[in-house]
């Protein structure tokens, strides 16, 4: 394994100490040490040479010139700024932190696509239909048991790809998810028709490699090298398309997260069929989820006509129950 590049600008020993207090704290930090390392680039090129002279011209020199297309990529950037001069000034390492721009306003918030079962299975037909020649060995059957996985579980894509063969009980029909956000592990379970999908997956690949490694990967393209996000990703992207989902003009397209999305709206849906309270239920979904609180699902329920409408009956029913009966 190739050592990660060190840190190289006047703030370098100060950025790794920054690091190490935040995954010490649970934090897995990657996307933040990928704008850090940028920001450390280019101190480094523009001889910066010390704390004192990362002034707020800087700061805001730095974001120009990474060229936001979008409001989300530029506070992004300016969050991880100012959350490690925080940290710096309360360490008097700084007296001021010079991070003093404002976020910029997104001109729209994007709402996720929820997908329907029709569209899902639309997405396993094409995902099953991938070729090998370009992409590693069982493709298709790769991506086809990976989507099922996601849709059926609404795990994390980083989840699935860091699933070890030893990491499922198939006696209880439970999955351990390792190191999951802020470092926790979780059980999550799965029924017989997800457990078949993913037996005759790993059965296929017995068939062409013998015994499999238990700490190897469940889904992987090459035998032993687990899928990236990245990867995964790509291949929703190119599936997409086909899914026939009808987007408005200023929609955006459905992304691989909202398979996640579309398990915590369809769980809520299933409970108001059902009868059940959701209000009630909320913190069995976070729990499922991987979720530290209710609040942190509630961002994954996206209200859509079926929810309103069963939402609504509901509502309807309970005053109907309480209000006193009113003439014609």
């Amino acid at each position: 394994m190739i050592p990660a590049r060190r840190f190289r600008s006047a703030l370098a020993r100060d950025i790794e100490r920054f690091l190490t207090h935040k995954r010490a704290l649970g934090c897995r930090y990657i996307t933040e040490e990928t704008t850090l390392r940028i920001f450390d680039r280019y101190l480094a090129e523009r001889r910066i040479r010390t704390t004192r002279h990362v002034t707020p011209d800087v700061i805001v020199a730095f974001l120009k010139s990474r060229r936001h297309r979008r409001a989300a990529s530029y506070n992004q950037f300016l969050g991880v700024l100012r959350v490690l001069f925080r940290w710096l000034t309360t360490r008097g390492v700084v007296d001021r932190s010079p991070v003093q721009a404002r976020p910029r306003r997104a001109v729209r918030v994007r709402i996720p696509v929820i997908l329907e079962p029709e569209h899902v299975k639309r997405l396993l037909y094409h995902a099953g239909q991938l070729s090998d020649k370009y992409g590693g060995e069982l493709r298709g059957q790769t991506y086809r048991t990976i989507f099922a996985t996601l849709y059926a579980l609404g795990l994390r894509v980083g989840e699935v790809c860091r699933l070890r063969l030893h990491d499922i009980d198939w006696d209880r029909r439970v999955l351990m998810i390792r190191e999951s956000k802020f470092s926790k592990d979780r059980l999550v379970p799965f029924g017989p028709r997800l457990g078949a999908v993913i037996g005759t997956y790993l059965e296929s690949r017995r068939a062409r490699h013998g015994a499999l490694d238990a700490d190897g990967p469940v889904f992987c393209v090459t035998h032993s090298r687990p899928l990236t996000r990245q990867k995964i990703g790509n291949a929703f992207r190119k599936l997409r398309s086909k899914l026939g989902i009808v987007l408005s003009s200023e929609a955006s397209p459905p992304r691989i997260h909202d398979m996640r999305h579309s398990f915590a709206v369809r769980t809520l849906l299933r409970w108001y069929r059902i009868g059940l309270d959701p209000s009630q239920r909320l913190l069995h979904l976070s729990t499922f989820m991987g979720h530290a609180q209710p609040e942190s699902t509630a961002v994954y329920l996206t209200i859509t006509g079926d929810l309103l409408h069963l939402a609504n009956a509901r509502f309807q029913e309970l005053a109907d129950a309480v209000l006193p009966e009113r003439s014609p």
